[in-house]
């Protein structure tokens, strides 16, 4: 496909992800092409996308998010790139501003989009996500993922960004149990984060730092007004964080054992 400065790459990564990425390509399917790269996945999603007549798929190792995400950009032809988590769905509103935005030749170089996070099939209100917004739009030319984080990327922009209006919907959470296992996948993930660091463990938090997240979301962000839905997300945000420090005290005594293994 040749490139346009009024074409747009819809990138998408997946692992695991049949009841959630029937919707997403479903949403964006006005791109100009939809890449797909999948770590392997064993539901059934890389099959659903090799039969999908719009859908480039591309099996790719998983190392953590950011390798994943930028070999996914290096994918794309079009210099414009959408990029979505495969539980993200574009509204009929956003997609007509998104086409709007990129045919106005627009300055910025990057957008922000807020998202409305979706518990089951019920809008979260509160809980901490109400001023969530994340960079899904913008030219491949002038952006990067940042290389200093594994898990929640940063995206480095060469020049201004934008808002856009509509926003993202985002089917965070499906059931108890998946939501729970990606929260403690990405507890798992900054932990190793923080020990490449050289952030080191100590218990004050392990004990503090999970309990002031569910205060801070529960509380001071309003989640108790989102009743059961709102305990449960911050309780399981709080447990990621409980997760990520008893992880990184795991790879600190892996770390000195071997430490000891080798030494004369």
């Amino acid at each position: 496909m040749p490139k346009d400065n009024k074409k747009v790459s819809a990138l998408i990564i997946t692992y695991n992800e049949i009841g959630y990425i029937e919707k997403c390509v479903e949403s964006v399917e006005f791109a100009d092409e939809i890449i797909v790269v999948d770590s392997y996945s064993t539901d059934g999603t890389y099959e659903y996308l090799k039969a999908h007549p719009k859908v480039r798929v591309i099996q790719h190792p998983f190392s953590n998010f950011t390798q994943q995400k930028s070999f996914a950009l290096d994918q794309a032809s079009n210099d414009w790139v959408l990029f979505l988590d495969a539980d993200e769905v574009v509204s009929q509103k956003l997609q007509y501003e998104i086409v709007e935005t990129i045919e106005s030749n627009p300055e910025d170089v990057a957008f922000w989009f807020y998202r409305k996070f979706m518990f089951e099939n019920s809008p979260l209100h509160f809980s901490g996500w109400q001023t969530d917004k994340n960079y899904r739009l913008f030219r491949k030319s002038k952006a990067r993922f940042s290389d200093k984080k594994i898990v929640h990327e940063t995206l480095v922009v060469q020049g201004t960004s934008g808002i856009l209006k509509n926003k993202l919907t985002h089917y965070c959470y499906k059931s108890f149990e998946d939501y729970k296992s990606k929260m403690l996948k990405y507890g798992r993930l900054k932990a190793k984060e923080d020990f490449y660091r050289e952030n080191r463990y100590n218990v004050l938090s392990l004990i503090f730092k999970p309990a002031w997240k569910f205060f801070n979301h529960y509380i001071i962000r309003l989640g108790i007004l989102d009743g059961r839905k709102g305990i449960t997300i911050c309780y399981l945000n709080a447990l990621g964080d409980l997760e990520r420090y008893r992880e990184l005290k795991k790879l600190e005594k892996k770390n000195e054992l071997a430490y000891y293994l080798v030494m004369p």
